[in-house]
């Protein structure tokens, strides 16, 4: 299950979606880190569902940026 749905974050600002994605970004660093010192985690599959969250992220943000672009383009 992932932790964010793609309607969830096509439904945010992109200030929002910027402010989650470096708090993503920032717990799969805490969890990297503690897997690295020797640690375990919880769930280890978080991990992957963080990453994936993020591409999301990442993947909506860069279309919604290509259509500003051809709105201008149109104009």
């Amino acid at each position: 299950m992932p932790i964010m749905r793609v309607k969830e974050i096509r439904d945010m600002s992109s200030e929002e979606r910027m402010k989650r994605l470096d708090e993503m970004q920032t717990d799969i660093l805490r969890l990297k880190t503690m897997i690295k010192a020797g640690g375990t985690i919880d769930n280890p599959s978080r991990i992957r569902e963080i990453r994936k969250t993020i591409a999301r992220i990442l993947t909506i943000e860069h279309e919604e940026k290509l259509v500003k672009e051809r709105t201008k383009g149109k104009k």
